[in-house]
């Protein structure tokens, strides 16, 4: 683990990267929080325990803290962050990338998955849907969509990552974890095991 910085045209993104182990990357999973940024992620830092695990399965992990941190997120700054991010794992020779976001960054996500071919599935946890269009959600079918949300999280109620549902076409995944607030914490075993799955249908083996 080492922290970088991701350059951009409008200043300087601090993330902290795991690279990818072994001689054949799989690709990298770019994670992002809420508005207040920060590298651990919701359900206790989940982030951090990727960024464990998922290199010794051949994938890096890249998790990015936005520039700017105001509430409500600017939408703009952060799909710039996460572009951005994306160009720099391409850089890296790691040519298929896994968005993850939570929160405001769940919306960030989807927009910048809409406009990379370089993501090859999105997850959005707990999303709000402030920032996300209708036909950016149609645009990433047929690539994976996943969605989590808590049943109980009362910040941002499970409708919105139900509604985001609605406009997905193929390739769209719900699960709604009954119990769990806008963090998820109350079910990060159910949680953690999703997102591993989710990883490795999208971000597959090399034959």
């Amino acid at each position: 683990m080492s922290e970088i910085v991701v350059p951009s045209k409008l200043g300087s993104i601090t993330a902290m990267w795991d690279r990818p182990q072994g001689d054949s990357p799989r690709g990298a999973a770019l994670c992002v929080g809420g508005f207040d940024g920060g590298f651990e992620g919701p359900a206790e830092g989940i982030y951090g325990d990727l960024a464990d695990a998922l290199p010794q399965q051949g994938i890096g992990v890249l998790r990015l803290d936005f520039r700017v941190k105001t509430s409500p997120g600017p939408i703009d700054d952060g799909t710039f962050d996460v572009l951005a991010g994306t160009d720099w794992l391409i850089g890296q020779g790691l040519e298929q990338v896994a968005l993850i976001g939570h929160s405001y960054g769940g919306a960030i996500v989807v927009r910048a998955a809409a406009r990379s071919d370089a993501v090859a599935g999105t997850c959005a946890l707990s999303t709000q849907t402030m920032g996300i269009e209708r036909d950016e959600v149609r645009s990433l079918a047929p690539r994976p969509l996943l969605l989590i949300h808590g049943g109980a999280d009362w910040r941002l109620p499970p409708r919105l990552s139900e509604w985001v549902y609605t406009l997905a076409g193929e390739g769209r995944e719900l699960h709604i974890l009954e119990g769990a607030t806008h963090s998820l914490r109350q079910r990060r075993d159910d949680l953690w095991v999703l997102l591993l799955d989710w990883v490795d249908r999208v971000l597959p083996r090399l034959p």
